[in-house]
């Protein structure tokens, strides 16, 4: 008798444990309850391996780009918005794009694949791939017309940088990218884009391993907008105390770059424009601020070329303007009230 008794145990037992183990679920009936209810297990592997997926990735790896571009737009055709590889697809369409040359093309798929899955696998695959497209692109890569690759994209390739770090701003990526913008303009002569790109480098990562070289080229590229003393002085005046700043702050990048002498050569270029604004007062009859400005030249910058000159002009304007008060230390460019000069250009 005992027998059958532990059998019918056993099985209470197990029956029991089975119930127990099958997977209690929550559902929204009626829009404000939750009710506990008895489900299946959910799936915990991810989606089987797609065999056209894998084909179209086959043929990119192989080269055939076009091809496997294809076969993915055709798996997206052919398969809903919802299907669990869809970031996939759109991740492979893009990369036989890229690898066919159509690099526009790939970008803007990849565009697609971070707006549309922000949480995909794929997302940092992605925006790297797209650095590297405007990257190319800056390199001289060519875009294609009539079957030939003769067509430039720098202006592109900019914007392109630019949607990277308004997608991941913060990023190391985002920083790389800012700083390929503002070497890119740099580089192509665009100084008044690379000053400000590389001030808004300086403002964003200010503990970057680059500040020093970054604020060196900020201070060149305002040097590069002087046009000559008869303009507006303002982007020499701006590269000088950057200049004073860095040898402050990096003496030994300082003493590679030569900055003392750098420094020395602005300087005389204060005083010719300074001098030429006295001798354009002297030519017009206006002897006082001739002087004034004569005198500003050998006090402020007394070893330069201009102040050799200043002083022997001063010896030959007249009296009357030479019993003026000197300029005192500090003053700026323009003369005392009571004395017109020249605005400049």
């Amino acid at each position: 008798m005992r027998k059958p008794l532990l059998m019918a145990c056993a099985l209470v037992l197990v029956g029991s444990s089975l119930i127990r183990a099958e997977p209690m679920t929550w559902e929204l009936r009626e829009g404000s309850r939750w009710d506990q209810v008895t489900g299946t297990t959910r799936p915990t592997t991810a989606p089987a391996p797609d065999l056209v997926l894998n084909a179209a990735e086959k043929m990119i790896a192989a080269g055939q780009g076009n091809l496997g571009a294809k076969s993915a737009i055709q798996w997206l055709l052919a398969n809903p918005k919802d299907a669990p590889q869809r970031d996939r697809a759109i991740f492979l369409v893009a990369q036989g794009y890229f690898v066919d040359g159509k690099r526009v093309d790939a970008f803007y798929y990849l565009d697609e694949l971070m707006d549309e899955y922000p949480d995909s696998a794929f997302y940092q695959q992605a925006l790297q791939k797209q650095y590297e497209i405007a990257d190319e692109y800056l390199k001289g890569y060519k875009r294609v017309f009539l079957w030939f690759p003769i067509l430039s994209a720098e202006d592109e390739a900019v914007d392109m940088l630019y949607r990277i770090q308004q997608r991941a701003p913060g990023s190391l990526l985002a920083e790389k990218a800012l700083l390929r913008t503002a070497d890119w303009y740099y580089a192509s002569g665009d100084y008044d884009l690379a000053a400000d790109a590389y001030a808004a480098y300086e403002r964003s990562y200010r503990r970057s391993p680059h500040i020093p070289r970054v604020r060196l080229r900020r201070a060149y590229s305002n040097l590069a907008q002087f046009r000559g003393t008869w303009y507006d002085p303002t982007p020499l005046m701006d590269a000088q105390a950057q200049l004073r700043d860095i040898v402050q702050a990096y003496p030994e990048l300082a003493d590679q770059q030569d900055l003392s002498d750098l420094l020395k050569r602005i300087n005389e270029t204060f005083a010719a424009k300074i001098y030429r604004a006295a001798d354009w007062c002297r030519r017009t009859d206006k002897p006082d601020a001739a002087v004034y400005y004569y005198r500003f030249v050998t006090s402020t910058f007394p070893d330069t070329p201009a102040a050799e000159d200043a002083r022997k002009r001063l010896k030959t304007m007249p009296l009357s303007a030479l019993q003026k008060a000197p300029p005192r230390p500090g003053d700026g460019y323009s003369p005392p009230k009571d004395i017109s000069g020249p605005e400049g250009r």
